[in-house]
């Protein structure tokens, strides 16, 4: 396999587009489609393979260090990468308390694929774009790292999120999609020739700052017409309250389809809830993108 063409990888590109019966949409002239990027690679499935691709052409082979939480999906995806192409991966992770403890499944995969783990403490991670804090991070990675920052949100990956939107133009009137760092949000909706609602995960009401800034990195500007609703966080990033599960098990039920949690079940709450409130006119076209499986 040759180490820089993804190609050999054979993701799903465009990934499917798929309508659903949902009276909560239907009952009020409301089409609801998903847009299955789950389905683009088993190991590196929805905007991890969009916002990686670029990066990992980028780096050429080179060792890839990244930054990720205990649960980090982008740390998996990363890892998986590395084992796929051949290249080493480094993953600085937050929490210095975890690193006596047992691994919990998701680093656990991480480690499986080859990433090399380091723990550190949570007042070095949050200052880790700080150049001393990242030379001394880089000091102790292989020679010549190639370093994505937390969540793979950078220019890049912004780029790589636009061929989402543009696939989903003339298709669709609005797309939605979960945010945690806001990079896939910030490419979609410069891609994409609708509107593009973005549902926070996280609390804090700073991610519109966030993916503006994104797309001023990767465009110079803001690009597409975008919105962000912070009601449907459910307390914050990986809460999961009752009435949340309750609402993806019920969603599961109907479509038959694997709901993960922290960020797709926001997501579609979101949609339901805006359909219930008359957000939407009669005859929109609603792609909420499914960014991951049940349990990714």
């Amino acid at each position: 396999m040759d180490t820089y063409d993804l190609s050999a990888l054979r993701p799903r590109l465009p990934s499917p587009l798929e309508p659903v019966e949902d009276e909560r949409f239907t009952g009020r002239g409301l089409t609801l489609l998903l847009k299955r990027d789950d389905l683009i690679h088993p190991d590196l499935p929805g905007n991890k393979w969009r916002k990686l691709a670029l990066n990992l052409r980028a780096a050429a082979g080179r060792p890839v260090l990244t930054f990720g939480g205990a649960y980090s999906n982008h740390l998996r995806a990363t890892a998986a990468a590395g084992r796929l192409l051949g290249f080493p991966t480094i993953g600085i992770v937050r929490g210095d308390e975890l690193a006596g403890r047992p691994l919990n499944p998701s680093l656990a995969r991480c480690a499986a694929d080859g990433m090399r783990l380091e723990f550190v403490d949570r007042a070095t991670y949050r200052a880790k774009h700080e150049p001393s804090v990242l030379a001394a991070l880089l000091a102790r990675a292989p020679e010549g790292a190639y370093v994505v920052p937390e969540g793979g949100s950078n220019a890049l990956a912004v780029e790589g999120c636009g061929a989402l939107g543009q696939e989903l133009s003339g298709r669709a009137d609005v797309a939605a999609v979960a945010c945690g760092t806001g990079g896939t949000m910030a490419g979609l909706a410069a891609g994409f020739d609708g509107r593009t609602l973005g549902v926070p995960v996280v609390r804090g009401g700073f991610l519109g700052a966030e993916v503006l800034g994104l797309q001023e990195a990767a465009y110079g500007g803001r690009r597409g017409d975008w919105w962000l609703d912070e009601r449907f966080h459910c307390g914050g990033y990986g809460r999961t309250p009752p009435a949340l599960d309750a609402f993806a098990q019920d969603f599961e039920a109907r479509h038959g389809l694997a709901i993960e949690r922290l960020y797709v079940a926001k997501m579609l709450l979101a949609l339901v809830s805006l359909a219930e409130e008359d957000a939407f006119p009669p005859g929109t076209r609603i792609a909420a993108v499914i960014t991951g499986g049940g349990g990714f």
